[in-house]
């Protein structure tokens, strides 16, 4: 499969956008999936943006799942506070409302990025190094997405484009006018899910597709994760996993602040029960 090929058979599980307590949420939930005999880890294809481009990377490293709770229990450490204030939020959402093609959109939410003071690349990079480790690709298919700053077009990272994985997840978790755009080959990326917060249209072809997303809804409705899911098409079975109003509570309103994913992680643990049985019919 080469860099931003959809699979063609087999089960994709999707990792969407939310932050560190999207990061929390998804670990939590698919520890308590896994306790119920769920491995979606085992996905023929993994497909992380952003927040899901950590955990993706976890799971496809052989990080354990109880391992990568038990952290996000833990002090957060070396993770940097940011928040996403109305300032942030209206350079974001603004682009949308314009209307126009993803691509024009990414052009619009990519120029705010680079205009904006934020720290410097390399203090980014290395805190996501000691977030996922200083290893390779994965041998196991696993595909993170980005977008070009400057042309607006999504990019589609694997093992076989090039990119150090470290490079790859640091620009999907670019969040633009909060962290810096990340330098690849020239080009400056952004965050994956400045568009789509899940990117789920990379499974097409797949038999069986979950989609755990932290943030379900957008501003456009083709890009919300269920409608995203219904454009896969009637061949493919799929679930979209979402926090309930419960754990949006309890994550916090603070996406970015270390601070909320010890209960975010609790939060997706909890839920894992309520959604088991559904999510066995789809995976099988």
């Amino acid at each position: 499969m080469t860099a931003g090929e959809p699979s063609t058979t087999g089960r994709a599980l999707v990792l969407g956008g939310g932050g560190l307590s999207g990061i929390g949420w998804e670990i939590g939930l698919l520890l308590g999936l896994a306790e119920r005999g769920l491995d979606l880890g085992a996905a023929d294809v993994v497909i992380g943006t952003s927040a899901g481009s950590v955990v993706g990377t976890r799971l496809r490293s052989g990080v354990a799942l109880e391992d990568a709770y038990r952290r996000q229990l833990a002090p957060p450490g070396d993770e940097i506070p940011a928040a996403l204030g109305l300032r942030s939020i209206s350079k974001l959402v603004g682009p949308k409302l314009l209307g126009g093609s993803d691509a024009a959109i990414g052009r619009r939410i990519g120029r705010a990025a680079l205009r904006a003071r934020t720290v410097d690349p390399e203090v980014r990079l290395a805190v996501i190094e000691k977030r996922i480790g200083g290893g390779g690709w994965p041998e196991a298919p696993l595909m993170i997405t980005a977008i070009d700053a400057v042309s607006g077009e999504r990019r589609v990272f694997d093992r076989n484009t090039g990119v150090g994985l470290v490079d790859a997840v640091a620009a999907s978790c670019a969040v633009p006018t909060v962290w810096p755009a990340i330098p690849i080959g020239g080009r400056m990326y952004i965050d994956g899910g400045s568009v789509s917060s899940t990117n789920a249209d990379l499974a097409a072809g797949c038999s069986a597709v979950v989609a755990v997303a932290p943030i379900a809804q957008t501003v456009r409705r083709r890009w919300g994760i269920r409608a995203e899911l219904a454009a896969l098409g009637p061949g493919t079975r799929s679930i979209a996993l979402t926090p309930d109003r419960a754990a949006r509570a309890t994550m916090g309103r603070h996406s970015l602040d270390p601070a909320w994913r010890a209960a975010a992680a609790r939060a997706g643990y909890a839920g894992a029960a309520a959604v088991a049985e559904q999510v066995r019919e789809v995976w099988g």
